[in-house]
Formats: structure tokens, sequence, C-alpha cells
């Protein structure tokens, strides 16, 4: 597909704040500011052994808050998405869903779905602002199940943990589902979910109907190109437009709440970028990318859209 030549590209400041993260993945904030992602992509003796990351902005110091495991095996931890109590929910592609307090501690949420189905590994994640989390799972079945990606085959499905603790599949016979974003309408109800499938280089659009039900899925956008990739991690800013990292491009697309083509093109000093996340209350955003494996700030036109952890009271 071509570019959309009406797409303004825009060329904002980088500023590099640490690389060598390997996978370099799932930027997140929580409700005081701390800042945490993950490095997937970590091995030791030749077994996964995915790590979740505190970064310190200010000194670009790194801990690992947490190797996951499961019974022997090691995790992929890929999104994450923090709660009002600061605790990190984790799309892992051999774990499913995790949760990881802040001293470490690490759950494994669930292994069957709500009808008895095995968990498929995840890829990533987003509270609504009723607090339904929704997953991406882009993996086969979640460890100790042999570890596969549905980058051919269209196995990979999308899920709802409902605030009972339910965890719901939505839909599946998705190409490697990736990034997820929640559309809410002016008084804050869910009211579009969007997907990346990533090697169709497309964006669907899926009605929330209620907690855990979707219906009208809809190609809701396009992304150009006949590279490797396409759409990775999504965030909104507060006017609803949908940045979208575009991994193999060197671009964050930038969509309207219409969906469509691209509006905006922001160009990176990078090729695969992986995912992005607003600084709260900030235009301040952070990329994540698999070039460098680094983390990166620029400062967009808009602040981003408020997260669930950040609301002062519940829908």
């Amino acid at each position: 597909m071509a570019e959309n030549p009406e797409a303004v590209v825009v060329e904002p400041q980088f500023s590099k704040i640490v690389d060598g993260l390997l996978g370099s993945e799932g930027p997140v904030f929580d409700k005081n500011g701390n800042f945490f992602m993950v490095a997937p992509g970590v091995e030791k003796d030749g077994k996964f052994a995915g790590q979740v990351l505190k970064v310190d902005l200010k000194t670009k110091q790194v801990t690992v808050l947490c190797e996951p495991v499961v019974e022997g095996e090691g995790g992929v931890p890929a999104g994450c998405q923090c709660d009002k109590e600061g605790n990190l929910w984790i799309a892992d592609m051999r774990h499913g869903i995790i949760k990881v307090t802040q001293d470490g501690q690490m759950t494994q949420v669930c292994r069957q779905d709500s009808e008895g189905r095995p968990m498929q590994g995840c890829n990533d994640c987003i509270f609504d602002y009723q607090g339904a989390l929704w997953v991406t799972a882009p993996a086969g079945e979640i460890a100790p199940a042999p570890y596969t990606r549905s980058m051919e085959e269209p196995f990979g499905s999308v899920y709802c943990m409902l605030t009972s603790g339910q965890v719901v599949r939505v839909d599946t016979g998705i190409r490697f589902p990736n990034g997820i974003a929640v559309l809410h309408t002016d008084d804050g109800r869910p009211k579009k979910l969007i997907v990346a499938e990533t090697p169709t280089k497309l964006l669907w659009s899926y009605d929330i109907v209620e907690p855990g039900k979707v219906n009208n899925k809809t190609i809701w956008g396009r992304l150009s190109g006949d590279h490797e990739g396409g759409a990775d991690g999504l965030d909104f800013d507060a006017d609803n437009n949908l940045l979208v990292a575009h991994w193999g491009s060197g671009f964050i697309e930038v969509f309207s709440f219409e969906g469509g083509q691209p509006r905006k093109r922001i160009k990176c000093p990078f090729k695969r970028t992986s995912n992005l996340h607003f600084k709260p209350s900030s235009k301040t955003v952070y990329v994540t990318e698999h070039d460098n494996h680094a983390l990166w700030e620029f400062q967009w036109e808009n602040q981003g859209k408020i997260q669930k952890c950040e609301l002062l009271f519940d829908n």
C-alpha cells in the first residue's frame, strides 16, 4: 500500500535515555511517576529469561525488578499496565497475563480462559476506564507448551480480563495481534477497541458492547510499505489521535480518531520502533525500539490521554 501523500512528516528532537535492553518494550508509568519497561529478549543458557525493569529517568539507572519464572520456565514479558496500587500487569509471551508488585513479587494470573481453553502467550495490554484489562495474545499455548507465534498462521487471539478476574477470549484467528488501545466516549465509557495486526499492517476496531463482549469487527486503519513489520505499540493522545509505533519503517504514524490512513508521520532516528507511552499530564512520549534496544523521549504537540491508574475516581 502506498503512503498517504497528504500525511505531514514531522521531525521532533529525540533524546536517548538508555540502550542495550534486549527487546526493549512495554514502557509505562505508575500514578506516582515511576517508570517501568521490559526486556523480553534476555536469555540465560539459551533459555528465555526476560526481565521487568524499573528505570530512573533522571539518573538513567536501570534496576531489574523481576525475571518472570513459572515452574522453571522463564518468561518473555512484552506489554505493561499499572493499576492504582502500583502493581504491574504484564502481557507475557510464555506465561499469559502476570502480575508483578513493586517489590518484584510475581504471580501468574490464570492458565485457562473462561471456557477452559489453555491461555495463549500475550503481548500487549490496556486498562479501560471501567477497569477491564484488554490483552493481545499472538503466541500459542503458554509454557510448558512449545513456543509458537502467529506471524504466518492466524491463531492469535484477544482477551478481556474482567474486574472479577475472569479472562474472556473475545476474538481469535488473527495474525500476530500486537498493540492494543481503547477509545472512550467523552463521559468515559469504553467505546472502541483498536488492535494492531502486525504482518498485515492493519489496525482493526471492535465496538465494545460491555466488558468482555465486542462486535462489528472492522478495518480501522492501514499502514504503508512492503518492509518486514507493521503496527506495534499504540497510545492515544488527549485529542484522541492514535500514535502507532510502525516497526520497520522508521516512523510513528498518527491517525485521527476516525482511522483510515495516517494524518501525520513522526520520523524517528531508528527503524524498528516497538512501543510508546506518554508521561502522565505531559507532552513527553517515551519510545522503545529494536535497533539499539533503547528507550528514547520526544515532545509531542498534545498531552497523552489519561490512563486508568491516573483517574481520581472510578467510573
